[in-house]
């Protein structure tokens, strides 16, 4: 029977990743992964700052307890290293709509499908196990490789909110939505 409770304790796994609740334990594996500044240019944090991994760390648990968002640790199934992370957030279960988010995954594993692998895990649970009608998406307007992934995954560009959210170093950036809706995840192939 299909529910919109989501599981916080929930794993998805594939044959290649899998996703499983962050836990602060992982922290010492992010550490070690955050340290280029180049990957946080489009995020909201600076995780390269160590105060700003750990902080953000924390805030990704207390969702968890809160049940206000689920953050998920990325990892490597082959070799069971910790590659990234990744959340369901926005949480409307009275709607049926979240939006998944909080995304990065580590230098070395960008460009070879994971994004769209815990992606697809995701959208799977939404829509198949929770019966949610909209998964949502946002980025900022000047991340081309983002917004390629996102409408190569099928969602829809649906428009863009000026001056929306604070980025580091003070820059307000323009953030573009997408999203995907159950009718249009059926027709959607991976």
């Amino acid at each position: 029977m299909l529910h919109t409770a989501i599981d916080f304790n929930k794993t998805l796994a594939s044959d290649k990743i899998r996703l499983r609740p962050l836990c602060r334990e992982d922290k010492d594996a992010f550490t070690v992964m955050t340290r280029d500044q180049d990957l946080w240019i489009y995020f909201t944090s600076d995780l390269s700052d160590p105060e700003t991994l750990t902080q953000w760390v924390e805030d990704a648990i207390n969702g968890i307890s809160n049940k206000t968002r689920l953050a998920l640790t990325i990892i490597d199934s082959v070799n069971n290293q910790i590659i990234g992370s990744t959340s369901l957030g926005n949480i409307s279960v009275r709607d049926k709509r979240v939006e998944i988010g909080w995304t990065w995954i580590r230098k070395d594993y960008q460009g070879k499908g994971i994004n769209r692998q815990a992606k697809h895990l995701l959208l799977q649970y939404c829509f198949e196990d929770l019966d949610f009608e909209r998964v949502e998406f946002k980025t900022d307007v000047l991340n081309k490789a983002a917004r390629k992934s996102l409408l190569g995954i099928g969602a829809k560009e649906e428009g863009i909110l000026r001056s929306h959210t604070l980025m580091t170093h003070n820059r307000r950036r323009d953030t573009i939505f997408y999203s995907v809706l159950k009718t249009e995840w059926e027709q959607m192939s991976f």
